[in-house]
């Protein structure tokens, strides 16, 4: 269906972190032992079988690649064109729609401000585009548009949980990536089924926004996130050949099982499966890591610079790590909170050379094609009122929001081509067709395959899923 392979997370020929000096075997443990000094140790039997979520439905979509856009670009400079709130510029917000509303930092009789960017109507669909995203203007018709997103928490800690994990306030809730490769695993035999990749300033604690939580005790260990960086380079450490750190990983994974013996704690198990998995990955990954088999061309369209951690150089990585079978990347990309300079600061990003990565050029290549229709890509972000911040004028920015944001999907069995839903006529809240968070993580869950009424875990007595007590299938989103 659609061209997005560029879409996908890279990084470059960087690396894979270490946890020490052991070698990659560490790599899949340094999460798990994060995650073990997080919660109290406990002597849990066998864990419960889950009850039958995949193949509820025909699987659209083979895997998933999660663009989110920290702190959340703002809509209004992007995607949701408003000529009253341009016609409106300066004046106090009328008190019909603040009334009984909290803020996170603007106050009641904060003034609109619109927007300064150009917009017009793009591709078959007439979608309106900014002239912020001039790569996205190409392939608008193979891309779906939901201007009605909303969600139910500001601050950008809740926020990112509960888009995450489907709950604001409980860190130990898994994530999406944890749930879909707890629900139906990966194709991939040597790397893992859900990869984290981090960009951006401010990358600090995503552990804990894209980890297992309780889905550490699944003991295929599957559910696990591993997280691949670029300041260390995959493959065997200095002075340790192949036979050596096979020696290394079975003596660790029998001291494990000794101590399964003992405690018979599931985390054991999952632990010995990732040491197993990291070992496999040292074969694989340099050459994934590389990009010396890319061409000039493939990486000119993604913006990437080999050598080099980017945003750009991750969406490649991403493209390449479907592509051998993993079932669900997340690129996770920081400082995109805007309280000051919206107009400045947002233009300067988008036009970077990571930008083309946001706005992503069509692919060449027949395998890139037919990843990218198999594969459900899905760019978060948002939450920014049409209200300004900060002085003099041509410094403001905006606020969080969540009444009605714009977010894209491509692939996978999204309808292409059409715009969802709709904000009032300032930008404000989202008036027809509005999709929840849980909607959304609903809608993906269907076009894996998966019954979101039905994924679940028991854990302390009760059954917790990714949609929690919510959640309806966008019907208008399939294709």
């Amino acid at each position: 269906m659609n061209n997005f392979d560029h879409s996908c997370s890279a990084q470059s020929r960087g690396g894979i972190s270490f946890g020490c000096k052991v070698g990659l075997g560490s790599l899949a443990l340094a999460s798990l032992m994060a995650i073990a000094l997080r919660r109290p140790r406990r002597k849990p039997a066998q864990p419960p079988a889950r009850l039958p979520a995949s193949g509820a439905f025909p699987a659209k979509a083979k895997n998933v690649i999660f663009l989110f856009m920290a702190g959340g670009p703002s809509q209004l400079e992007l995607f949701d064109n408003k000529p009253k709130l341009q016609e409106m510029d300066g004046q106090v917000i009328p008190e019909s729609y603040v009334k009984n509303k909290r803020f996170a930092f603007i106050k009641q009789d904060a003034k609109l401000l619109g927007s300064r960017r150009k917009f017009a109507p793009c591709g078959q669909s007439g979608a309106e585009i900014s002239e912020l995203l001039p790569h996205l203007k190409t392939v608008v018709d193979d891309i779906c548009l939901v201007k009605s997103m909303h969600t139910d928490v500001f601050n950008h800690g809740p926020a990112k949980l509960f888009v995450n994990t489907g709950s604001p306030q409980f860190m130990g809730r898994p994530s999406m990536g944890a749930w879909v490769t707890y629900g139906i695993g990966s194709e991939s035999q040597d790397l893992p089924g859900f990869v984290v990749l981090q960009s951006g300033p401010r990358g600090r604690a995503v552990d804990r926004r894209c980890g297992p939580a309780v889905l550490a005790d699944d003991l295929s260990g599957r559910s696990v996130p591993i997280r691949l960086r670029a300041d260390s380079r995959p493959g065997q450490p200095p002075g340790i050949d192949a036979n050596r750190q096979k020696q290394f990983v079975d003596a660790v994974n029998d001291l494990n099982r000794l101590r399964l013996d003992d405690t018979q704690d599931p985390e054991i198990t999952t632990r010995i499966a990732a040491y197993e998995m990291a070992y496999r990955m040292q074969s694989s990954a340099p050459e994934l890591m590389s990009l010396a088999g890319e061409t000039a061309e493939t990486i000119g369209a993604y913006g990437a610079e080999p050598g080099k951690p980017s945003f750009a150089n991750n969406c490649l990585l991403a493209r390449r790590l479907v592509e051998r079978g993993v079932r669900f990347v997340q690129l996770y990309h920081t400082d995109w909170d805007h309280h000051g300079n919206a107009g400045t600061e947002l233009a300067n990003r988008l036009t970077s050379a990571a930008a083309k990565s946001i706005n992503p050029p069509r692919p060449s290549s027949k395998t890139s094609r037919a990843a990218a229709c198999s594969t459900a890509h899905w760019s978060s972000g948002g939450r920014i009122r049409p209200t300004p911040q900060g002085e003099p004028r041509d410094m403001l920015g905006r606020d969080h929001h969540i009444e009605g944001y714009t977010m894209w999907l491509a692939g996978g069995g999204i309808k292409a081509g059409q715009t969802i839903g709709k904000t009032d006529e300032l930008g404000y809240y989202a008036v027809e067709d509005k999709v929840h968070v849980h909607d959304l993580q609903a809608t993906i869950l269907h076009l894996l395959g998966i019954d979101h009424l039905k994924l679940t875990y028991r854990f302390q007595g009760r059954d917790y899923r990714l949609t929690d007590v919510a959640g309806n299938i966008v019907q208008k989103m399939l294709a």
